[in-house]
């Protein structure tokens, strides 16, 4: 790892190899440059966004090649864990200074001080205003890290960033387990960012503010200028050509095959004659076996024409299939799930929850509801579901479903990770018939030999779908679904693949999320905001709360 302090900053990849120890490779000779400006690192999950994101750090080694950047470089990791003892001041990295600058206001002129505020005479303000910045002036820099939310502690580390103003900022799906509120804030630093700045995120309210998308494929980047949306336009013409390009491989793959077969037909014909020639002797045999001799050349040449142009239409056929992405999308058929509309589906009366938050007075749940669930971080909506969900007991009150339910936690740990995926679905349904598991499970696009794989081997995607498939597949058929920040650690095309599958639902639906446009994209019926108590809300109001926050 290179620095070039005083330059315009730049990151600048050539030849990068890097693999894991098991061989695994992720990279093999990367080549890729980021400038100033905001750049949006997309990807399937385990295309390797989060170990480059490392490799510019220096957390990681390259096997091969280097990486050199020009500025000071800092990182928002994706899973933030700090100790809860550790002032917020030790958190920002202004501690020493802090103590320096008070010993002296103090009166102690002992040289060590002055060494160690150096020119930061104004560190404390500087670090109230970053907070101020990120929505957190109400905390104090005594405070420690238990004091605060999972969703300011993430705030805490990019405030520290931004004190030290490096100049490329990497961010590993920043957004993770942040409120709408705190998002927002967010949104509004990268927004400000001057210097070079990587975001791995699926978030697409924060991929709209980037200039750049830089797509990891096949451990390659494709560069395409402009915002998520852009992107996603320019990638639909793209795989609308390599979609023709198929079809006309296809066909010239088809015509090869059946000249190639008309070929060997007509050889073979030709060979019967000249066999029924020679048996005949009409000729010299010396010139019929010229003939001959002649024919078989001939023939053989034929034939290798034909293979070659075969084999090249094989092969313009495979990289035209290659081109074409793997689009897979989840599609059931779920019709047990079916509510009627206006039948009673939950009821909470006079519900108090553990940790404060309570439900006044009667709610109802009737018929095929889409139920957006939203609230600032520790508002109780996770401590709501899972009431519901019969795993916690209510302080007073009651809750009571009138349908078979099923809810799937933020952790995925509804899956036995010793168990196969079909052997998890088949302990979610013991009346359905292998067979029928594994025709069913197909649709979740487990198929084959993929559906016989240990849970616990599973990447992020695929255990998120296994245990979806888990839940939609159960028996009785769950006419009430909870699901919790289901996107969070989801690539985008495991949200696209959710957004189908919630399409074939016919049942009742409560989502918890912070993700606005996910939850716009599954037809919201109803939203419920959380705070202190559940009222109903408008995505209008969702959205003006944010941007007062």
């Amino acid at each position: 790892m290179s620095t070039f302090p005083g330059s315009n900053p730049s990151i600048t990849i050539t030849s990068l190899d890097f693999s894991w120890p098991d061989g695994t490779e992720v990279f093999d000779g990367l080549q890729a440059s980021f400038a100033p400006g905001r750049t949006g690192l997309i990807g399937v999950n385990g295309s390797g966004k989060s170990t480059l994101l490392k490799l510019i750090a220096g957390v990681l080694t390259p096997g091969a090649g280097t990486i050199r950047t020009a500025g000071d470089v800092g990182r928002l990791p994706q899973n933030v864990t700090l100790d809860t003892e550790l002032r917020v001041d030790e958190v920002l990295g202004i501690a020493e200074t802090r103590t320096a600058l008070h010993a002296i206001e103090a009166g102690d002129v002992a040289e060590e001080h002055f060494t160690a505020v150096g020119d930061d005479w104004d560190v404390e303000e500087r670090a109230v205003a970053a907070l101020d910045e990120l929505g957190l002036g109400h905390i104090g820099l005594d405070r420690t890290i238990g004091e605060v939310s999972g969703g300011e502690s993430v705030l805490l580390r990019l405030a520290a960033l931004l004190l030290r103003r490096p100049a490329v900022l990497l961010l590993d799906e920043p957004t993770n387990n942040l409120d709408l509120y705190a998002r927002r804030r967010l949104y509004s630093a990268v927004q400000a960012w001057s210097g070079v700045l990587v975001v791995v995120s699926h978030d697409r309210e924060l991929l709209e503010l980037v200039d750049q998308i830089a797509d990891l494929r096949g451990g390659t980047i494709t560069w395409y200028g402009g915002t998520l949306s852009a992107y996603e336009e320019a990638l639909a013409v793209e795989q609308e050509a390599a979609e023709r390009m198929v079809r006309v491989a296809e066909a010239d793959f088809k015509r090869q095959k059946r000249e190639l077969s008309d070929a060997q037909v007509k050889l073979a014909r030709r060979v019967r004659y000249g066999d029924k020639m020679f048996a005949q002797k009409r000729e010299p045999k010396i010139i019929m076996n010229a003939r001959k001799r002649e024919a078989q050349v001939s023939a053989g040449k034929h034939r290798i024409m034909h293979e070659e142009k075969l084999k090249e239409a094989k092969e313009r056929l495979d990289t035209a299939v290659e081109a074409v992405r793997d689009d897979d999308e989840i599609r059931v058929d779920l019709p047990y799930t079916a509510v009627p509309p206006g039948r009673s589906v939950l009821t909470l009366r006079e519900l108090g929850l553990r940790y404060g938050a309570r439900v006044e007075g009667e709610f109802e749940l009737r018929g095929p509801e889409r139920i957006a669930l939203v609230g600032r971080n520790g508002a109780g909506k996770t401590t709501l579901l899972r009431t519901v969900n019969g795993e916690l007991e209510p302080v007073d009150g009651e809750a009571t479903a009138h349908v078979p339910v099923r809810f799937l936690p933020q952790r995925l740990d509804v899956l036995d990770e010793a168990l196969t995926v079909a052997e998890n679905v088949a302990r979610a349904a013991p009346d359905a018939d292998n067979n029928r598991i594994r025709a069913r499970l197909a649709r979740f696009l487990f198929r084959g030999a993929r559906a016989d794989k240990v849970a616990g081997t599973l990447s992020g995607g695929e255990r998120f779908r296994a245990a979806l498939a888990a839940l939609l597949l159960a028996e009785p058929a769950p006419q009430l679904l909870m699901l919790d920040e289901p996107t969070n650690n989801l690539d985008m095309s495991s949200v696209r693949q959710l957004t189908t599958a919630l399409e074939s639902y016919e049942g009742a639906l409560i989502v918890a999320s912070h993700d606005l446009p996910f939850l716009e994209s599954i037809g919201v019926t109803r939203w419920l905001l959380l705070d202190g108590e559940l009222r109903d809300t408008t995505v209008e109001e969702v959205r003006d709360l944010m941007m007062s926050a």
